[in-house]
């Protein structure tokens, strides 16, 4: 892999949507694993312009991401949305950075890598771009814990049911669990239990039930065949990351009122054989994988692993395994990741 820029030729570095929850991840995980860069500029929308950010000792000041120069760059982080990649992510290439985006807006293009730090960095070979791009929070808490099952035995078949926090739907997401949250709580809760008409449930907003209280299983805008959007990234990421182009993947994505750390139910089928003693063996040895006898998102928040527990056979098919999967999805399902791409291209 070719690099402009090393430990020891440190890269300029930008940080687009600094102010979200994913951007102000991204700039604390850069601080935490000293990440080597000679200069940082964060850039954000221009209401939040002028302001000032911490940075290590120091504060650092919002710009425009708008209207910003991104000369001098050489990388630089997007999360804000995907108009805004779609918009400034190709000026930021231009200009001679590599842009390494959060959202979904290069995840399909084929001239884009799509990259798991642990699973697929040779992908970043083959970049005339200039953009890398970060899967969706829940592809990326399975890949590291499907990728070594799949070299050893040859993935077939994906059926994956997910438990999604509140916090993937950004602060939005989060306030609304919270708001809904507490109108549940001065509410008859005894009364709800017993006999739902007791109690007024939370008002439906984001999603197209309540949150608290409850699941949605709705999960964003319908797509194809009845599929949400949710669910075909799942199976299109997947089929991508994996270099699987027709594998069969049927997922049911579903938010839960946590606030969070995203969980998978995986059944995976498997064109040769693998007991659960190998695939425990294989996932001990895995890199950014830990076994745990119950994940749960509690103990994955803050986390820099996705956790893998309740392995077992699957008996409805001839070679399977059933799974459960759980990672903090706001640091290893976006900004870790991120920041894990930029350590293999200045080779930390």
């Amino acid at each position: 892999m070719s690099r402009k820029f090393s430990r020891s030729n440190p890269p300029a570095v930008g940080v687009v949507g600094a102010t979200g929850l994913v951007g102000g991840m991204m700039l604390k995980l850069l601080a935490e694993r000293d990440f080597p860069l000679s200069a940082l500029r964060v850039f954000a929308s221009a209401r939040s312009a002028g302001q000032t950010l911490p940075w290590k000792d120091g504060q650092v000041v919002v710009e425009d991401a708008a209207t910003a120069d991104f000369a001098g760059l050489d990388i630089v982080f997007f999360s804000a949305g995907g108009g805004t990649s779609r918009e400034l992510a190709p000026k930021a290439a231009a200009a001679g950075a590599i842009v390494i985006d959060n959202s979904s807006a290069w995840r399909s293009d084929p001239e884009v890598p799509l990259v798991v730090a642990e699973v697929n960095p040779e992908a970043l070979d083959d970049n005339p771009k200039g953009i890398v791009a970060n899967p969706n929070c829940t592809t990326m808490a399975a890949m590291p814990v499907l990728k070594p099952l799949h070299d050893h035995a040859g993935l077939k078949r994906l059926t994956v049911s997910t438990y999604q926090a509140a916090s993937g739907g950004g602060v939005e997401g989060i306030q609304v669990l919270s708001e809904q949250l507490r109108t549940g709580a001065e509410g008859d809760l005894d009364g709800l239990a017993m006999s739902p008409e007791a109690a007024p449930l939370p008002e439906p907003k984001k999603w197209a039930v309540p949150l608290a209280y409850n699941v949605v299983p709705l999960n964003y805008v319908l797509g194809e065949d009845g599929y949400t959007e949710e669910e075909l990234k799942l199976r299109d990421e997947s089929r991508k990351i994996l270099g699987l182009p027709n594998l069969p993947v049927s997922g049911t994505c579903v938010r839960v009122p946590v606030f969070s750390g995203h969980a998978l139910s995986i059944n995976a089928e498997f064109d040769r054989p693998i007991s659960v003693d190998e695939a425990l063996a294989l996932l001990a040895k895995a890199p950014g994988v830990v076994i745990d006898d119950v994940p749960n998102p509690l103990a994955a928040t803050g986390q820099d692993p996705v956790f893998v527990g309740r392995v077992r056979p699957d008996p409805t098919v001839e070679h399977g395994l059933a799974l459960f999967v759980v990672g903090d999805n706001l640091r290893k399902g976006a900004a870790l990741n991120a920041v894990q791409v930029a350590e293999v291209l200045v080779g930390a």
